[in-house]
């Protein structure tokens, strides 16, 4: 199975289904693991193969249908939540009254994560005394429901019944997801790599894509934390995957992200600073481009150091903040190490988290290795994996620091 947070959406066989692909899709593009369950009934509405479509992973709609691997037992055990759009009165019924007929209202019984219910139907049907009892008795369960909305109805009818607007659902489930250890905390995160220009079309850059500090500050928020991120020059869909509720703030230079830090840092409680700053930036912005001088053997540029950010909140930090940053070093392991505790000794920082770059290493969507080391570069803990999970481990061990 994934190692991102996974989410069961149920489809009910309702007119409604077709507007589960937008929550899907939406779930997906924030980097959760999605597995459809739709019941047997509703592949009448939306079929099998849109459903793998979208969510990328196969689609099971009775408990005898997995070949391998992916049975009601583990869907169950896996899920971070379970939503049912749309949640049908017959659904509904059965989930109440634990009828397990097909692969949904088998994971459902199963298991125990939050569950979210968006109910469509008729209004005579959702108003229906049977009805009415069986969600009480599921929110008396700890259900959730969402909805339904008063509106046109598929019969010509107007009335309360509609399906929630698919953005509500997403955001519930969004929600009930974030509530955790970092609710009410207020984190600051830096990913990307600064660009520092020469002209108007050339810059100084690194290879730095953001992924890493994208992950790290989705994990913080999918655990209730206010984040706000610094980013700087971060690919837009990478942004997008992001949970919402993320501040994003545009810090394409040093510069600009050194003066956003200092404006936000005073009302944080964490800052994680995991962008790739330049070290050094032109003395001097040449206004019009560069030209190539025929003949010309060298080209010389004027560089002078940047300023350090991470050194900068450490000194203006209280007791009651903790201030994390990254040593990306080249070559051997050994060395690596060495490099990253000399930075954290140097830098006042509470965490410095030291992972190896190069040509093949640390940049991208690859796995990765990390040493955390604290003021003095002592090791306090040590990751490996994919970086959503190595992202999952830093917020727990800054969590942890913190207390």
């Amino acid at each position: 199975m994934s190692q991102r947070r996974q989410i069961v959406v149920g489809v009910g066989a309702g007119i409604a289904a077709y507007k589960a692909t937008h929550v899907v899709r939406a779930l997906v593009k924030a980097n959760f693991d999605v597995w459809v369950v739709p019941t047997p009934a509703s592949l009448k509405m939306i079929g099998e193969v849109t459903w793998q479509a979208i969510s990328g992973n196969p689609v099971y709609t009775q408990v005898d249908s997995p070949v391998s691997g992916v049975g009601h037992i583990e869907l169950a055990r896996e899920a971070s939540a379970i939503v049912v759009v749309p949640a049908t009165a017959d659904l509904l019924a059965r989930i109440t009254h634990g009828i397990a007929n097909d692969m949904l209202t088998n994971v459902i019984l199963a298991a125990d994560c939050p569950l979210l219910l968006a109910p469509a139907m008729h209004t005579n049907m959702w108003e229906n005394p049977a009805t009415r009892k069986n969600v009480q008795t599921l929110q008396a369960r700890g259900a959730r429901f969402i909805g339904p909305v008063a509106g046109e109805l598929s019969s010509g009818d107007r009335g309360l019944g509609r399906l929630a607007p698919e953005e509500d659902i997403y955001a519930e489930v969004l929600s009930v997801l974030s509530t955790g250890k970092w609710q009410g905390k207020k984190v600051m995160v830096s990913a990307g790599g600064t660009r520092e220009p020469l002209d108007p079309v050339r810059f100084l850059g690194n290879r730095s894509s953001g992924r890493f500090g994208v992950e790290i500050a989705r994990q913080f928020a999918w655990q209730g934390a206010q984040v706000t991120l610094l980013a700087a020059n971060i690919e837009p869909t990478l942004l997008e995957s992001l949970p919402g509720g993320v501040e994003v703030v545009a810090t394409p230079s040093a510069g600009k992200m050194r003066q956003a830090a200092l404006d936000y840092f005073p009302h944080m409680q964490v800052a994680v600073m995991a962008a790739a700053v330049a070290d050094y930036q032109p003395v001097d912005f040449q206004s019009e481009k560069i030209k190539k001088v025929p003949n010309q053997q060298e080209f010389s540029l004027r560089l002078r150091p940047t300023a350090d950010i991470l050194a900068d909140l450490a000194r203006k930090k209280h007791s009651d903040q903790l201030v994390a940053g990254f040593a990306a070093e080249t070559g051997s392991w050994e060395q690596v190490l060495q490099l990253g505790k000399e930075k954290a000794r140097r830098k006042g920082a509470d965490i410095i988290f030291i992972n190896q770059v190069g040509t093949e290493t640390g940049f991208g969507d690859i796995a990765t290795r990390v040493c955390a080391v604290d003021g003095e570069g002592s090791e306090i803990g040590q990751f490996s994996g994919n970086k959503t999970q190595v992202a999952t481990q830093i917020v727990t061990l800054v969590r942890q620091q913190l207390q």
